[in-house]
């Protein structure tokens, strides 16, 4: 028979407290041992502590790596073995194959000097050194040599080949053309060092680890003006020296003179993020923002009507650097454009001039065109409309085209009646301008208010109000700016001559000759001006149509 649980005095029994922290004090301790077991394992299965482990098995460990292609595990196995045999130019040599194969070609050469210095150290200890380590210091020296000559360092690997009572073609002739490059470069010859530093870069330096040769290169670039040169080589060196403070400032400094500034601004910005103090960065910076500060407060000022405020502005810009022609045309060409609309064309045609006499370009010569046009001399703006479809690239070859033609239907129109002379406004005014005139001009030439001279101020409203009539009808307006008679008495009244020219005239030139305006003015009135056309007093009112009733 089994007796049941025995039961304990109330002296032996242990506090349930005092029993649930020895419980847990036991899993404690278990759990310490099993980390401590995984521990042991892990450092097992890794070779263990690299204090026990020997130079041959970070090295094997290294080679292991390597196969994985886990480059950082074998370059801190090798600097492992390295540090168990510091003397051992193996380990060197084996680091430097891993940092070359890593593109680390500075590090590759760092390493592979070493190796030299420690097998030439290991030859004096030794007095008669074997042939075999001797043959083995003149191998490595070679390589040093010949990464030498790959980094640009040439006059190094002269002096690594006289060493070894050799001479290298190689290492002799980038010698001389580096030390042509420098030569060019301190005496300012811009062109002759980049030739210089290009060939060195191409034929010898062709690892692309040169950060001096390309900097120096980059600069020669900038000198000359090949911006986009600048650029590329500076961009070379960021990419494997993304903290070299002198690349972001020459980079952004090309940026600026290319009036890209955006990406100036970003580049200064990397700079000073790099260093807030650094010179270069900061001045670039501050003349960038003051070049783009007034350029922008000239564009909101023409945004708004007040050309001459603009003017002023945009002045003010280029007069930051006004050798900083990528800058300064375009610039000039809105200034053109201010003065344009304050109607002073002489000035304006002054202004454009000094942008085509720098360098001719389409847009200026259209602008150009487009002024004297609006000074109503159509032969100078015929002549520059042409010479823009002269040296138009072949894209821009039709619309050039369409600009010639234009003037020619303006020139022709200049000897008869011409109803943007008439109006005073330009041939590409909008409807809202046009409005504004002819009601000025209406209200100044009625009839009823020019007694003293009456029958010119019949005539002048006549003309106004027969312009007003075309230029404000799309579908009229189209056949005015194509040359064609408005009305159907004006081409029954055509003499032959002009009559066989119009119908000469082909489909695709037909389509052609137009002036470029908005054509939904004509198809949809905006509210706003239809109100202020409509909001005529009566009295002016009566005054402009009583000629009509």
């Amino acid at each position: 028979m089994m007796s049941g649980p025995q039961l304990l005095s109330p002296q032996q029994q242990v506090p349930r407290s005092l029993w649930s922290l020895l419980c847990m004090t036991t899993l404690l301790l278990s759990s310490i041992q099993l980390t401590i077991a995984s521990s042991s394992t892990s450092d097992d299965n890794n070779g263990g502590n690299k204090k026990d482990l020997s130079a041959g098995k970070l090295r094997q460990l290294a080679e292991n790596a390597l196969m994985e292609r886990k480059f950082t595990d074998a370059e801190s196995y090798y600097r492992q073995a390295i540090s168990v045999e510091p003397t051992n130019s193996a380990n060197h040599y084996k680091l430097y194959n891993l940092h070359k194969r890593m593109r680390r070609h500075g590090d590759a050469l760092g390493d592979i000097t070493t190796a030299c210095e420690l097998l030439e150290k290991s030859e004096d200890n030794d007095g008669n050194s074997s042939g075999k380590n001797k043959n083995k210091t003149m191998e490595y020296k070679r390589i040093k040599a010949k990464l030498q000559v790959n980094l640009g360092r040439c006059e190094d690997a002269v002096s690594e080949y006289k060493s070894l009572n050799e001479v290298n073609e190689d290492a002799t002739n980038c010698a001389h053309v580096t030390n042509a490059a420098l030569s060019a470069y301190q005496q300012s010859d811009w062109s002759s060092a980049i030739q210089h530093f290009g060939n060195v870069l191409t034929n010898y330096a062709t690892l692309g680890d040169t950060p001096d040769l390309l900097y120096m290169k980059s600069q020669a670039e900038y000198n000359v003006g090949d911006y986009y040169g600048t650029i590329s080589d500076t961009g070379k060196i960021l990419k494997s020296y993304p903290q070299h403070l002198e690349a972001y400032q020459l980079r952004g400094e090309a940026y600026f003179r290319l009036n890209e500034m955006d990406m100036a601004q970003k580049h200064f910005r990397e700079g000073l993020k790099l260093d807030p103090e650094h010179g270069g960065c900061k001045e670039g910076h501050r003349l960038l923002k003051k070049v783009t500060k007034n350029d922008k407060r000239g564009d909101a000022a023409f945004e708004k009507g007040e050309y001459k405020e603009a003017i002023g502005l945009w002045w003010g810009a280029m007069n930051v650097d006004i050798q900083h022609l990528a800058f300064v045309r375009p610039t000039l060409l809105k200034v053109v454009r201010a003065h344009l609309a304050l109607k002073e064309y002489a000035k304006a045609e002054e202004e454009c001039m000094k942008h085509v006499n720098n360098q001719e370009s389409v847009e200026g010569l259209h602008l150009l065109g487009e002024v004297q046009s609006s000074a109503e001399k159509y032969q100078e703006s015929l002549r520059s409309y042409q010479r823009a479809l002269e040296i138009a690239p072949d894209d821009q070859k039709q619309h050039c085209k369409r600009k010639v033609e234009e003037a020619q239907v303006a020139l022709k129109q200049s000897k008869e009646k011409n109803y943007y002379k008439i109006l005073s406004v330009p041939r590409n005014a909008k409807l809202k301008e046009i409005k504004k005139s002819y009601r000025e001009l209406a209200l100044q030439w009625h009839p009823d208010k020019n007694t003293d001279n009456k029958e010119k101020a019949e005539q002048m409203f006549q003309d106004i109000s027969e312009a007003y009539e075309v230029l404000s009808d799309k579908e009229l307006r189209e056949k005015y700016d194509r040359g064609e008679p408005v009305y159907e008495e004006e081409y029954d009244s055509m003499d032959s001559e002009d009559e066989e020219e119009f119908d000469s005239m082909d489909s695709e030139d037909e389509e052609d000759v137009h002036v470029e305006y908005d054509e939904e003015e004509y198809d949809s009135m905006d509210s706003e001006d239809e109100e202020e056309f409509d909001s005529m007093d009566s009295e002016d009112e009566e005054d402009v149509f009583m000629e009509e009733e």
